[in-house]
């Protein structure tokens, strides 16, 4: 078994096909100095956010962001205006398109907006002239090209449609300095316009586990870009082994994937062995991780991994696919260990041979879950993700306004 597969998370080579990353360490905004303490007066930002930022049947990690951000801002002098949108981001119907064109409209010049990337990003039409007379942030959660299960020209729509909104903002979003470079080289944006605040973690009780090996978890939503048709199929190739699986996320955004996973479960015969259990939330989570030996994450794309961060700050490791912001959530123990290993993505054979290592080398086991445990005291908590963009609003609201 591979010991640590985490080299690169220092430095990001692209893929065959991918466009090479830049160089530079991506802009951190100068950072209020209120040392946590809540200012007696607030300034305001409206925040917009996808109708669906609550729905509990339909969890993302994007969401929980944007709720986290509402709750600790004020802390670093900013009060949110919450504006909820719904409709079909990012390719809406024309009675969201009116909606949110109403709402940005009533805004003064020279509010500050923030939008979530989802509802901005595909409707240049909207976003673009508003940016002249707002100052717009717009927080990217995840490129709208990089969705999987999309056809290729919508795709390619979106991701022209995305350019020309980010172009034409001040200010832009993104959470991990991997998703900063990608969008600066990606799109041609200006670099001390893009901007990281990466999501915090909230460090919870050390996760007791089952027998220390054999109980899996994977918490995504159930999406062709989450790919857990690979982790069924590295599981099909590791029978042999003593495992369980559960995979917690919501079964509602593409019916179709789900049935055609289902299937494949079938089709193996693991069906008693691997569980989709749809979302979970609060107490119920919380108990899916405390239960949890090894978490696994199969993704396509990520452009940081909240469940990641999430599983390590209960000390519990990290088998996941080596793409995109993964690796940063990994990260590091301040010792220098690796909570976790990164296997190629479209490999399920790969993902099934360090399964098979992880059960088969306890000093293997032995030296990730002390990594985890160390890795779990140095993760950021959510004041340092508000008090990062806390400072970008702060200096847009401060400088003449201009486009990216």
């Amino acid at each position: 078994m591979t010991d640590v597969t985490l080299e690169k998370a220092a430095v990001q080579t692209a893929p065959a096909g991918k466009q090479a990353q830049l160089a530079y360490v991506p802009v951190q905004a100068p950072l209020p100095k209120i040392g946590g303490i809540i200012p007696m007066s607030l300034r305001s930002v409206h925040f917009v956010m996808p109708g669906g930022v609550d729905d509990a049947a339909n969890p993302s990690g994007g969401n929980a962001y944007d709720r986290r951000l509402c709750l600790d801002l004020p802390g670093f002098g900013w009060q949110v205006h919450k504006h909820l949108v719904p409709g079909s981001w990012p390719r809406p119907e024309a009675e969201a398109r009116a909606d949110l064109a109403r709402r940005l409209g009533e805004f003064p010049d020279g509010t500050v907006v923030l939008l979530d990337g989802l509802v901005a990003c595909g409707v240049p039409e909207i976003i673009a002239p508003e940016a002249e007379r707002l100052r717009i942030v717009v927080l990217v959660h995840l490129p709208l090209g990089d969705e999987r299960g999309i056809a290729p020209e919508v795709a390619a729509e979106l991701d022209a449609k995305e350019r020309e909104v980010l172009r034409a903002v001040p200010a832009v979003v993104a959470t991990s300095d991997w998703a900063v470079r990608r969008l600066v080289s990606h799109h041609g944006l200006a670099p001390e316009r893009v901007h990281v605040a990466a999501p915090g973690a909230d460090i919870a009780p050390l996760a007791s586990g089952t027998d220390g090996v054999s109980r899996l978890l994977c918490v995504a939503s159930v999406t062709p870009r989450k790919g857990q048709h690979r982790l069924v199929e590295a599981l099909a190739a590791a029978k042999d082994l003593p495992w369980s699986c559960v995979c917690v996320g919501g079964l509602g955004q593409d019916p179709e994937y789900v049935a055609h996973l289902r299937e494949l479960i079938g089709r193996h015969g693991l069906q008693d062995r691997l569980e989709l259990a749809g979302p979970k939330a609060g107490a119920e989570l919380d108990a899916a991780y405390a239960s949890a030996d090894l978490m696994v994450l199969t993704s396509y794309a990520e452009t940081y991994g909240m469940a990641v961060t999430e599983a390590l700050a209960r000390g519990i490791p990290v088998l996941a696919t080596d793409v995109g912001g993964l690796p940063e959530a990994v990260g590091r123990a301040p010792d220098g260990g690796v909570p976790g290993i990164l296997v190629p993505p479209e490999d399920p054979a790969a993902l099934a041979a360090e399964l098979r290592g992880w059960f088969g080398e306890p000093d293997v086991r032995r030296r990730l879950k002390a990594a985890a445990r160390g890795r779990r005291a140095a993760l950021n908590g959510w004041a340092s993700t508000a008090q990062s963009l806390a400072g970008v609003l702060g200096r847009l609201s401060s400088e003449p306004r201009r486009a990216a």
